[in-house]
């Protein structure tokens, strides 16, 4: 049955405690930033950030929630965190989340991604309240066949580099977990995956939007390595209000449905090769790009792509901002920024527009 809104509700979330793993990464910052405006009291347990700027600093996040730096990796300060807090709803993105890092560390990606949520798991399950759980993963947890055909929650896990493959192996974690130890208990939880997120204040390495800006703004044009990879690319704003509206039901809904992994992509529309989205990106920034070609570099999927049908049935999600509007989107935040604007300014004004998006 699909549900007549698709609109996270700023008055469910006023009050809320809100532990967000990952609030110094890119993603963990709007959605703090968000929930910060919705009236949310919002805990944060994450490393320092790792690039330099960082959307957390840029936007003033220090001082706006409390917060503790901290590894995931870290049982006992996980468990500390979560102990002293008593969240209502978790969000956990901390991850190390690069592909070309992974193979330079995988036995930390493997630990961030697999132990840390692990951790995490194990420190809510000792909750005697109610919690909702939304585990972050990524639309890379699936065995990539190279195919057309989008991708299903219940299609096979797997994954040929370690960031992939250690996101895959969490999937089975958090399956299990539900299964070992919440059944009937008042922790519920659900897991998310996620296409290929762009907008404003991601500096993160490796990253074709965020190398676009740095190459702007040293006025030399792009590297491309693989122009023809096809991605399911979205506005951050979108999964984020997916996380939302699951945690919203997780807490409000006993549907069992909602208990499982959700995928939130674009439309087809949004499923489109690197070279569409620079040919996007230069309407609003222009400076060439060059292809430097792929050989002696570390395996990359090609081809990826995802139903979010399920989405659409069980919550009533649907993305907003279209293809051409989260390119415009988030190279005009990255290019006013770099004019002097005010980035926490800017957030705000991008989530107005987004919730005010029929």
């Amino acid at each position: 049955m699909t549900r007549p809104s698709v609109v996270p509700s700023a008055g469910f979330w006023a009050g809320k405690r809100v532990l967000i793993t990952g609030h110094t990464g890119f993603k963990g910052a709007w959605l703090a930033a968000w929930l910060l405006a919705d009236g949310a009291e919002v805990m944060g347990l994450s490393l320092a950030p790792d690039t330099d700027p960082s959307l957390y600093e840029q936007i003033g996040l220090r001082g706006r929630m409390a917060e503790a730096i901290a590894d995931i990796r870290d049982v006992e300060a996980t468990a500390d965190v979560v102990s002293g807090f008593h969240p209502d709803v978790v969000f956990h993105l901390a991850a190390q989340s690069l592909v070309r890092r992974s193979y330079r560390d995988p036995l930390g990606t493997w630990g961030t991604n697999v132990m840390g949520s692990a951790n995490l798991l194990a420190a809510c399950s000792a909750l005697d309240r109610p919690c909702a759980m939304v585990l972050v993963t990524t639309d890379k947890v699936y065995e990539n066949r190279e195919w057309l055909y989008p991708y299903r929650e219940t299609d096979r896990l797997g994954g040929h580099d370690p960031y992939s493959a250690s996101k895959a192996a969490s999937e089975i974690l958090i399956a299990s977990w539900r299964a070992s130890f919440l059944a009937g208990g008042p922790v519920r939880l659900a897991s998310a995956r996620a296409g290929n997120v762009i907008g404003g204040g991601d500096w993160a390495e490796d990253r074709i939007l965020p190398d676009l800006v740095r190459a702007r703004q040293a006025q030399r044009p792009l590297d491309v390595r693989n122009p023809d990879a096809t991605r399911p690319w979205q506005h951050v704003l979108e999964p984020l209000s997916g996380y939302r509206l699951l945690a919203e039901r997780l807490c409000t809904d006993p549907d069992p449905a909602l208990e499982g992994a959700f995928n939130f992509g674009p439309d087809e529309a949004g499923q489109q090769p690197v070279r569409k989205l620079l040919e996007a990106a230069e309407l609003h920034w222009p400076g060439g790009w060059t292809q430097t070609g792929a050989g002696g570099q570390p395996h990359e999927a090609t081809l990826l792509a995802l139903t979010i049908e399920k989405a659409r049935k069980v919550l009533g999600w649907s993305p907003r901002w279209g293809f051409g509007r989260a390119v415009a989107e988030t190279i005009g935040w990255y290019r006013a920024v770099h004019q002097g604007g005010d980035a926490a300014a800017l957030v705000a004004e991008q989530i107005a527009a987004f919730e005010a998006t029929a």
